[in-house]
């Protein structure tokens, strides 16, 4: 297959030095590439500014910002069969950038937006013969939210991530389907994780 895959965290610049960003490392997004490497699928990599290792792919685009994600993606989505966003992509940026480094005050009040949702947009332009695997990364126990997002953004699989994996070397996640299916494998390192998750991706293709 022609996979498409998201991977690491974004940056939203404040100024000409600063950001907004969050903790994600890139690991998951990197295990999941080894996997789908070496079961023999093109994978194109859009890459965030992460802090591990990427293995070899068949094409990787790095990026830094959502907005600069979401254009690789609707561009890259297109010819490829599945996409598999395990980029924690940053929700809000400053509205606002300032092209000089802001000077130190005793307070500093940031206005934000929200960033585009990228997924949702993908689910309006996928075709039948595409697939969209998602990560939900929530507080636990917030099942229902994924199951929404799983919904909302026309996906054919959402992973629920508790916030403790972030960074983590182990996972317990939540694999959810629209038809109201859900498996809940044993935690386990995020590289035997990704086979799974590979191999889910893989059966999608056979309904």
């Amino acid at each position: 297959m022609k996979i498409l895959l998201t991977a690491g965290p974004t940056r939203e610049p404040i100024d000409a030095v600063r950001y907004i960003g969050n903790r994600s490392s890139g690991q998951m997004g990197a295990a999941i590439a080894s996997n789908a490497v070496d079961e023999g699928h093109e994978v194109t990599l859009i890459c965030g500014p992460v802090t591990v290792e990427m293995p070899d792919v068949t094409k990787r685009i790095d990026v830094e910002t959502a907005e600069e994600m979401r254009r690789a993606v609707i561009t890259e989505f297109p010819q490829h069969d599945l996409l598999i966003m395990a980029a924690a992509v940053a929700d809000y940026t400053p509205v606002s950038i300032l092209s000089t480094k802001l000077p130190r005050h005793d307070t500093f009040a940031l206005e934000l937006k929200a960033t585009p949702d990228i997924l949702l947009e993908v689910g309006d332009m996928k075709q039948s013969h595409q697939r969209t695997v998602g990560f939900s990364l929530e507080i636990a126990g917030n099942l229902h939210r994924s199951r929404g997002k799983l919904i909302r953004k026309k996906l054919d699989l959402i992973v629920y991530n508790p916030t403790e994996t972030m960074n983590a070397s182990n996972v317990t996640a939540v694999l959810l389907w629209p038809d109201g299916r859900e498996e809940r494998p044993d935690e386990m390192s995020k590289w035997e994780f990704a086979r799974l998750l590979m191999a889910r991706s893989v059966e999608l293709f056979s309904k």
